[in-house]
């Protein structure tokens, strides 16, 4: 993820259907495990999206998270950006978080107990 300076403006305007492209659901994180091929530290993330299947994802969240603490966490994600190499790895959704100045991501997480691959909108 890229960093955003505070001070940034905001991004130019977008259409409405700009987020209706965007296919943004709840799944729950099944796997977690190092990715020491990654240029930034990153695990490797298996998600159950539900009907959807399950999804790999890279995330660059290894400041705020251990690995055993992802386990069953429920969190948003892209489902249908095409998949992008990093390093040797294929990633398949795109985990969603906020960016803190540091680098730091808070995962964007559901509270409450929901069915893995219910649409965000």
């Amino acid at each position: 993820m890229n960093k955003i300076n505070k001070k940034e403006i905001i991004k130019d305007e977008a259409k409405f259907n700009d987020f209706l492209s965007l296919d943004i659901r709840i799944g729950t994180i099944i796997e977690a495990e190092d990715f020491p091929k990654a240029k930034k530290p990153a695990y490797k993330l298996k998600i159950d999206f539900g009907e959807l299947g399950v999804k790999i994802s890279s995330a660059q969240i290894t400041k705020l998270y251990k690995k055993e603490d992802l386990i069953g966490k429920r969190i948003a994600a892209i489902v249908n950006f095409p998949k992008k190499q990093i390093a040797n790895f294929f990633s398949e959704c795109l985990v969603l978080g906020a960016v803190k100045d540091n680098g730091e991501v808070i995962l964007l997480t559901a509270n409450e107990k929901c069915e893995n691959g219910l649409p965000i909108g």
